[in-house]
């Protein structure tokens, strides 16, 4: 990119995108340098994982419901807002609000309209969590000359393309790194100092699996991949509490239109400006649920429209983490790996049954639990250093180690992935009012595991992998209550009612059998409390126990290397989950796994 002033591109997909220079002083001696956009786009679409897209209420009965009277309050969950002024009063919320305020039937992207007459609901105004760095370049993101009619600013141009949609504290460092470098790769025709840090690397320095040896990308590899080809990135935001199968829908809808909306677009003689017909999908997360769902024949059906995928710390056969955190809420990461990691917990909900008002009445939420491909045993009951109870386990019958039988729709035991089914509708909402109900979550469930089964040998056959297996930052691999030793005989432990719950993964069991008189049971299980209760039996979960990057156990994320579709595979330490994309190793690994995607694409002959 050569030195000067550069002349921004009007980029839109109507007309003859031209740079366009503009009058200045006559002492003004710089440069305008002027930039023609290359024929050839490969637009990258990144997909956030959970909770990363930003959402809207849809619907005015839920307005009412929630006391929101202002069209302008209809935001249901747009984390980039949270902050040390707002966010401990969104951590108050009560189960009730989070019900009512988080229901993949009365909720939406939160999209960029700028045509919009009410910026508050649509335009600039809602999308300002969008802000570019200090020193971001891009020769296809700059602002407009002042002198073009309708001229729109870069940060307008970024929000067009979805960036608005999504958490961008979280991602927009991703987002802008991708855009610019991929697009500024060479100034006077030498490689920019800032791809130093790809080029003529070892992949070994971002922990590349030894088993899938990767070679270092080289200046004449990187310059015939960027020739003549532009990269614009886009960010499409998907409803994360709807099924993931109906997200990869909306978003092979979209990844379609914006392939359209290039390949439709044509110079000032009427012929074909650009020649564009595939993307590459980035993913964090439960985006990879979605971005797997994309390429699925039966579901996205866009696996010839997909060039390749990135997936980063996906968890590709689920997490316990989602029971854990059904039954305990969030956990707090900021109390070892700073604030801003906390915000997600302190919102998501700290307690078990504010985080089951949402994510049971959620079938995307419900379908990151375990599958059955994660195994058995990962679900335990100990005493004394003895497991009482390891499940799932393998079904005489049948064979199989079911988890949504055995622990997800268990009812009656305080094991089960819900041990108080008032949690599941703390608002009290009627059926058609879309109610929590046992068998409602039951059905979403049975969905869970019909996608799970779908998408479980589900990978595009150009992907690369990164994800967190950081023994400083343990996962939770396995569940574990532990019941207290001061209980010396546990018999009948399977049956005790829960006598209180802390919902942060304490809970007080009691042993009442009716059919003994009270001096029996004071003599077999110690002193009552009150009448006839006899004194509780604690039982505490135990602390996370596999490496992983505090979320996603790095066993889960294995999986993917397993299906024989991954290019590369870089196991990797040092971030936590949510921030992974904005850990150097993660992002270079990212840009290195998009280059060697593209060196796959099939170009038309120039003529």
């Amino acid at each position: 990119m050569a030195t000067g002033l550069h002349l921004p591109v009007d980029s839109r997909t109507r007309g003859n995108p031209q740079p366009a220079g503009f009058g200045t002083p006559q002492q003004d001696r710089a440069q305008q340098v002027a930039h023609f956009a290359p024929r050839r786009v490969l637009p990258i679409v990144f997909l956030p994982g959970i909770m990363g897209s930003n959402l809207r209420i849809t619907s005015a009965e839920r307005m009412r419901q929630l006391g929101r009277t202002n069209p302008e309050d209809n935001i249901a969950w747009r984390p980039d807002s949270l902050g040390a002024g707002n966010v401990y009063g969104e951590s108050k919320l009560s189960a009730r609000e989070r019900q009512l305020q988080l229901d993949p039937d009365t909720t939406a992207v939160d999209v960029y309209n700028p045509q919009s007459p009410n910026p508050d609901l649509d335009g600039d105004e809602r999308h300002a969590n969008v802000e570019l760095a200090e020193g971001f370049r891009s020769p296809y993101l700059a602002d407009d000359p002042p002198t073009q009619p309708g001229g729109r600013t870069a940060v307008q141009k970024a929000r067009q393309r979805g960036w608005g949609e999504v958490y961008f504290k979280s991602y927009g460092v991703l987002l802008q790194y991708l855009e610019g470098r991929l697009n500024n790769v060479f100034t006077d025709g030498r490689l920019r100092p800032v791809w130093r840090d790809v080029v003529g690397v070892d992949p070994v320095r971002w922990m590349a699996d030894e088993s899938l040896p990767q070679k270092a990308l080289t200046e004449d590899e990187l310059r015939q991949v960027v020739n003549g080809c532009w990269f614009p990135v886009h960010a499409i935001g998907y409803n994360w509490l709807q099924s993931n199968d109906i997200s990869a829908k909306a978003v092979a809808e979209r990844i379609e239109a914006i392939i359209k909306s290039y390949a439709e677009a044509r110079d000032d003689n009427n012929r074909p400006r650009y020649e564009c017909k595939q993307v590459i999908v980035v993913t964090h997360s439960m985006g990879g649920l979605v971005g797997r769902a994309l390429v699925h024949p039966d579901i996205g059906g866009l696996q010839d429209k997909v060039l390749g995928i990135v997936h980063g710390v996906q968890p590709a056969i689920g997490a316990p983490a989602a029971y854990k955190r059904m039954r305990a809420g969030f956990e707090d990461p900021g109390v070892m790996h700073g604030p801003e990691t906390s915000i997600g917990a302190k919102v998501a909900g700290n307690y078990g049954d504010e985080v089951t008002a949402v994510l049971a009445n959620s079938p995307g939420a419900l379908q990151l639990l375990p599958s059955k491909a994660y195994g058995e045993g990962w679900l335990q009951i100990r005493h004394r250093n003895r497991t009482l109870l390891s499940l799932p386990k393998k079904d005489l019958k049948t064979g199989e180690a079911d988890p949504y039988e055995q622990i997800y729709k268990l009812r009656g035991k305080w094991y089960a992935l819900i041990p108080n089914e008032r949690w599941l509708n703390p608002a009290g909402l009627t059926a058609r009012q879309g109610g929590g109900t046992y068998d409602r979550t039951a059905k979403y469930l049975n969905k869970a595991r019909q996608l799970h089964t779908t998408i479980e040998g589900t990978y595009h056959r150009c992907t690369y992998v990164h994800y967190g297996d950081d023994r400083e930052r343990l996962s939770f691999g396995s569940v574990t209550w532990e019941i207290s030793a001061f209980c010396p005989d546990p018999s009948g432990w399977e049956s005790w009612p829960i006598l209180a719950d802390t919902r942060q993964g304490q809970i007080d069991l009691v042993r009442y059998d009716t059919s003994r008189t009270y001096k029996e049971q004071e003599k077999l299980f110690g002193p009552r409390v009150g009448a006839t209760v006899p004194a509780p039996i604690k039982a505490i979960l135990l602390p996370p126990d596999e490496p992983g990057d505090l979320t996603v156990p790095a066993r889960s994320a294995e999986h993917q290397k397993s299906r024989g579709k991954c290019k590369a595979v870089f196991r990797q330490s040092g971030y936590e989950h949510q921030g992974s994309y904005q850990d150097t190793r993660a992002v270079a690994s990212t840009l290195y796994s998009i280059v060697r995607i593209a060196q796959q694409a099939k170009w038309e002959k120039r003529t």
